[in-house]
């Protein structure tokens, strides 16, 4: 199988306090086009708050094992930061983290760490940069 450079999803916007699985290797179709994300190399995702008040984000990488996506469990999250209204935030890895045989990049949004509001009105949109085998 070759690398197809192609994005892989496009923006996935979680509104409101929630946990969500937004990829799965094995499963989840290509935004273009091109076929079900085999093998992924994730490089990179950004975070982006459309919403009226600060709330937290996270990110986690799922085994395939693990079936339950309904709440985040810390020992897989790679990242969790709180993000202002209009803020935008970008985790990068300096190498590729490669995913396979179905497991799941799930993100969530929750209310801030900080204290200074309650996530509810939140709008985050999640871009997700990598790589696949097709």
């Amino acid at each position: 199988m070759g690398l197809k450079r192609t994005k892989l999803l496009g923006i996935k916007s979680v509104t409101g306090i929630s946990t969500v699985g937004i990829l799965t290797v094995g499963v989840t179709p290509t935004a273009g086009g091109v076929g079900i994300a085999s093998t992924t190399y994730l490089r990179g995702v950004v975070m982006h708050n459309t919403g009226l008040s600060t709330a937290t984000s996270s990110l986690y990488i799922y085994p395939d094992e693990v079936s339950q996506v309904a709440h985040g469990q810390t020992a897989y999250r790679l990242a969790r930061i709180d993000i202002a209204s209009n803020e935008t935030f970008f985790y990068e890895m300096n190498y590729p983290l490669v995913l396979i045989n179905q497991d799941k990049i799930v993100v969530e949004v929750t209310a801030p760490t900080s204290g200074s509001g309650t996530g509810i009105g939140s709008a985050i949109n999640f871009q997700i940069l990598g790589d696949t085998d097709i």
